[in-house]
């Protein structure tokens, strides 16, 4: 399975760039993590919990990062294995810097085997896609949180200058917090997805339809 793809992130190079050194980070980021840790020099373990279709479960993982170049590229290898299969997975990432924005350029390769290759090709690359975009989306939401607190923090500098100037306590606006998306949300962002890879466009105002109707029968049953 073969994945690639690019993503604008609305924050400076060097912030996105340690964002994607930071286990922490990443662990919240990205959809179903359970914790990452330094174990070597460039070396991360964690667990993540993924639903596939029929299939899920949680793999530990192993991350190495190589051929680094500090803030713009590095080469990783990925190792996972648990109840529903392995995973083994190598790929790149090239950040380009676009002012307050930041481009990234990514590719790579997996072998996935076990009861979660059982679910079919389509299916996984769909919600391959799905992870990866939810991932990046997070991040970048993230992101953005980082930017405003340092936005806020440039604020509150400013508006303490001023405050001491005339004589008067000034509070700065507080910076927003990020919220990782629950699990419920993230395994429905992927049915979402996968529906729209595998589901004919002519089709959808019928699942639509269908997926009213039933509401409807729910909320008759409820009341």
């Amino acid at each position: 399975m073969d994945i690639s793809g690019e993503y604008t992130f609305d924050a400076p190079q060097e912030l996105v760039w340690e964002a994607l050194q930071d286990p922490d980070v990443l662990s919240n980021a990205m959809p179903g993590g359970e914790g990452f840790g330094e174990v070597g020099e460039n070396e991360y373990e964690g667990k993540l919990k993924i639903k596939v279709g029929p299939v899920q479960g949680k793999f530990t993982g192993n991350i190495k990062l190589t051929d680094i170049v500090a803030p713009e590229s590095y080469h990783m290898k990925v190792e996972g294995k648990g109840a529903p299969g392995f995973v083994n997975a190598e790929g790149s990432l090239k950040l380009t810097g676009q002012g307050d924005q930041t481009h990234m350029a990514y590719e790579g390769s997996a072998q996935i085997g076990g009861r979660i290759a059982s679910v079919g090709q389509r299916l996984m690359d769909s919600s391959a896609k799905s992870i990866v975009r939810q991932s990046l989306e997070g991040l970048n939401e993230y992101l953005k949180t980082q930017v405003a607190a340092q936005q806020a923090t440039a604020l509150a500098g400013e508006m303490a200058e001023d405050g001491q100037e005339m004589g008067e306590t000034v509070v700065p606006p507080p910076a927003p917090a990020y919220k990782p998306p629950s699990q419920t949300e993230v395994a429905m962002n992927v049915a979402k997805d996968v529906a729209s890879d595998i589901i004919p466009r002519q089709y959808w105002p019928y699942i639509i339809g269908l997926v009213i109707l039933l509401i409807i029968i729910l909320l008759i049953v409820i009341f």
